[in-house]
């Protein structure tokens, strides 16, 4: 496929949105905008360059990943400065849980002129597929790998009411979802994954059923892990509840503090929230 260069494009940074699995999903303006520009900064140029060779198109390729230092955005900017130049990641929209912010953050800065096109983003295609709402929701990139950090991150988004929305890997969705179930019981849960591919799925449950599933059945491939809103004007905990978060909230944090965060979330008196806590402790 030899197509002649798309009609020059105006110097400076295009944000690219490129297929998450299925490369029909790429948009026309995307493909001209990477058949047109000098050059494409990307995380791993092997995935960039089956698209680009997908499309006919031949810019030079230029490494941008997580470990990009200055030198290395200084060396895009400068070529943008004089010609346009298109930056990618190995799926997606860039910059969305991606390198790229700074690399923006900077051009707009020096007033090198900047362009994003729309595109594939795996949490919004998750959010259609889940059946879980969709009015409000937060993008929460990956949760933590430790399960202190996981634990404190998930107390953290307890109390917004709107569905969150997680990327997550294969090896570490287990966990991920064994600390929803302690730290947002009674959620609505959802797992995405291969999204657009042939083996696609987007599976729903509680997150005890979900972590059993997958624990009998190890998942591949990128995941989007989705946690439903608290119930709206649901019953307030019983005491078994009420024991529970307790004591799930004390595993990574002090009486004091698991106390404040179980209040803060079911709208409970943390006074009586911290005796409880300090008589779980055996105080």
């Amino acid at each position: 496929m030899n197509q002649a260069p798309e009609p020059s494009l105006k110097a400076g940074l295009y944000i690219v949105a490129t297929p998450i699995g299925n490369l029909g999903d790429i948009t026309l303006r995307a493909a001209e905008t990477l058949r047109g520009v000098a050059a494409v900064a990307c995380e791993d140029t092997r995935v960039t360059g089956r698209l680009l060779h997908h499309l006919g198109a031949k810019p030079r390729m230029i490494r941008y990943d997580d470990h990009a230092d200055g030198r290395a955005r200084e060396a895009i900017l400068g070529l943008a400065t004089e010609a346009a130049v298109a930056l990618v990641s190995d799926a997606g929209t860039p910059l969305i849980s991606d390198p790229g912010f700074r690399l923006v953050r900077e051009a707009r800065e020096r007033g090198i002129a900047v362009t994003s096109l729309p595109g594939p983003s795996a949490g919004i295609v998750a959010l259609t597929l889940a059946g879980l709402p969709t009015d409000r929701f937060v993008f929460a990139g990956f949760l933590p790998a430790k399960a202190k950090a996981r634990s404190e991150a998930l107390l953290e988004l307890a109390a917004i009411r709107a569905t969150l929305v997680f990327y997550e890997t294969g090896p570490r969705l287990v966990a991920s979802l064994e600390a929803i179930d302690k730290g947002l019981p009674g959620r609505d849960v959802a797992v995405a994954r291969e999204l657009t591919k042939l083996f696609e799925e987007c599976r729903t449950g509680s997150a005890a059923e979900l972590a059993k599933h997958y624990r009998e059945n190890p998942p591949k491939g990128e995941i989007v892990l989705l946690v439903g809103p608290p119930a709206e004007g649901g019953a307030a905990p019983d005491a078994l509840e009420i024991d529970r978060l307790l004591t799930a909230a004390m595993e990574n944090a002090k009486a004091s503090q698991a106390a404040g965060e179980v209040a803060r979330m079911h709208g409970l008196d943390r006074k009586a929230l911290y005796a409880r806590a300090l008589e779980l402790q055996g105080r």
